[in-house]
């Protein structure tokens, strides 16, 4: 009886083969659902960054670009820089020929050629400066030979200028008809930090930098400019600190070269913010000036960590309780306010090592007084802070002025309606500090935005990569903030996760940052492209669809295309798949994906 009983248990237990071929059956259907949605019905144009509202009409028109094409509109003598927009981008839409990796097909072409694009705006004159309205309406009609831009501004006008570039392609030149955009960016700020201390970068690498932004209507270059370990920066008020601060007289960006840097800027759309970072990262200002510089030259890990002089080798930190600092950083503040208009100026502020300013025979005595360290900052803030707003500039410090754990200011120090804080460190939380403090704030999260991580530490003599089991130092192969940030992490970060509608209003945006202790030239654009390409468009058009899904699968196609323009156009940005997986739609894809 008890074998008959198991018998007819077994007789209803599953077969292990029967659920492999369900198993395999379920992915199978998964994968073919997910050519299916990743496959379209349609002919797709591929925009980066995604319009906040696009439409093509069916039949999906497109017709030739007439070899007269021309660009049109009554405003030349208003602004000067959209001008040069318009002749930059008339010759790239003659010119560019555009092949799509993935074949556009089953297009109507028996239209009449479009003749040209007429350009309106409303207010001509508006400055490039925080907050500009941006937005643009595009629209390209089979009722006329011409097509409408139409934007507020001058910089709303380039960015519908780039979109309208990127409607075209092939040889001969073809463009969408049907097609109606309205587009304007969730965040004001939009940025690329670049460090040209650490490590040199001619002027043209600049400009193609900013170029590339344009490109993804990325609005802001903060400039790093100078830091401890070189001054490349040419002041007519402080010629030394470059003479003696940079790495050679080949090695710096003299008064004409920022000129060119700021212009090109403001041809592109582009803000150039420049960074003084001080009263820490400053020991190159001690080659020029060493009286006013504490711990210059000086090894910066003499013994345990929390002796260190610096957070990387390089030392030195402006010493706030020496009244010749001000002397000299209030020249260095003017020429800068001079040499570049824009009305954001960067203070740094950042990473203050105890250590070094008790190295200083002055700040040893005042500590031993019952000052601290908190209110040596706070004595080098009140006496730069309020020549700053003089000069009719809003602050802009790291985070670490407010935030750190050991040496920072009071908010009464930082006046809210005339700061912004930048955050680096905790993600999400310190953002959450920041605006719930009731400052604006630039998000640059470690965690998400900082493009230099993941390629392990540049300090030598390191015992940590001589470990026979893992290969390397375990800790993220020696990077203190790795691992490597890849364009799917950056893309879907969200910058106002966890806070309020209040306090997401005091975000202003986001900056990707590439430090350089471990680039130059030679890897700039792979550095920066296409991960930036991702920072940009979650910050024009968001990283969700109408439905509110997550779109990173839609986007990667988009991106893989995107990427092959960028190179097709000078920009050298680094592959993010093979080119079998954009031939073969969604066979590279997880069936996990939604």
């Amino acid at each position: 009886m008890q074998i008959v009983q198991t018998q007819k248990n077994m007789s209803h237990a599953p077969n292990p083969m029967m659920l492999l071929q369900s198993t395999l059956s379920l992915i199978l259907c998964l994968i073919n659902s997910q050519i299916a949605q990743s496959t379209p019905t349609h002919p797709s144009i591929n925009l980066w960054p995604k319009p906040r509202n696009f439409t093509w009409l069916p039949p999906h028109q497109v017709t030739l670009l007439s070899p007269s094409f021309t660009i049109t509109t009554n405003h030349h003598h208003h602004n000067k820089h959209l001008s040069a927009a318009i002749t930059r981008y008339h010759h790239l839409i003659k010119t560019e020929h555009h092949r799509p990796l993935i074949p556009l097909t089953n297009l109507t072409t028996t239209l009449p050629p479009l003749h040209s694009l007429k350009i309106s705006i409303s207010n001509p004159t508006t400055p490039l400066h925080h907050g500009v309205d941006e937005s643009y309406t595009l629209t390209i009609t089979s009722a006329t030979p011409h097509a409408m831009l139409h934007a507020k501004t001058a910089w709303g006008a380039m960015r519908g200028l780039e979109t309208f570039s990127q409607l075209v392609w092939g040889h001969p030149s073809h463009v969408a008809v049907g097609v109606h955009v309205w587009d304007a960016p969730l965040y004001m700020h939009r940025g690329v930090m670049l460090d040209t201390s650490r490590n040199y970068y001619p002027v043209k690498d600049v400009l193609r930098t900013i170029e590339a932004m344009s490109m993804n209507k990325v609005n802001v270059f903060h400039w790093h400019v100078t830091d401890s370990h070189s001054f490349p920066l040419v002041l007519p008020s402080e010629p030394g600190l470059a003479e003696e601060g940079a790495y050679g007289p080949d090695m710096v960006y003299s008064v004409q070269d920022v000129k060119r840097v700021v212009e090109f800027g403001l041809d592109h759309g582009v803000r150039v913010m420049p960074e003084i970072d001080s009263p820490g990262h400053t020991g190159s200002w001690a080659l020029a000036y060493p009286e006013i510089v504490t711990c210059a030259n000086m090894f910066w890990w003499p013994g345990e960590w929390s002796d260190r002089l610096a957070s990387e080798p390089g030392t030195g930190h402006l010493n706030p309780l020496n009244p010749k600092t001000y002397q000299v950083l209030k020249n260095v503040i003017h020429d800068v306010t001079k040499l570049f208009p824009e009305p954001f100026y960067h203070s740094g502020a950042d990473e203050i090592t105890p250590g070094c300013w008790k190295t200083d025979p002055t700040i040893q005595k005042y500590l031993s007084n019952g000052g601290t360290l908190s209110q040596v900052l706070e004595t080098f803030i009140n006496n730069t802070l309020p020549y700053i707003l003089s000069l009719n500039r809003t602050a802009v410090y790291w985070e670490d002025v407010l935030l750190d754990g050991i040496v920072h200011v009071p908010s009464t120090v930082l006046p809210k309606e005339h700061v912004v804080l930048q955050t680096w460190n905790n993600g999400h939380d310190n953002t959450k500090r920041i605006v719930s403090s009731g400052y604006r704030a630039i998000v640059s999260s470690a965690d998400f935005y900082y493009l230099d991580c993941g390629h392990g530490t540049f300090v030598g003599n390191n015992s940590a990569y001589d470990n026979q089991t893992t290969g390397s130092d375990s800790t993220n192969g020696g990077s203190w903030c790795g691992p490597f940030k890849t364009w799917q992490t950056i893309y879907n970060y969200d910058i106002a996760y966890g806070l309020s509608d209040e306090e997401a209003k005091l975000v202003l945006g986001g900056e990707v940052a590439l430090w350089s202790e471990q680039a130059d030239p030679t890897v700039l654009d792979a550095r920066l492209w296409p991960r930036t390409a991702a920072m940009a468009e979650t910050l024009w058009s968001g990283n969700r669809d109408e439905r509110g899904r997550k779109r990173y699968g839609e986007a990667t196609d988009r991106l893989n295309e995107w990427r092959s323009r960028m190179v097709n156009r000078g920009i050298w940005a680094e592959p993010i798949q093979p080119l079998w997986c954009i031939r073969n739609p969604a066979m590279c894809n997880t069936v996990y994906a939604i």
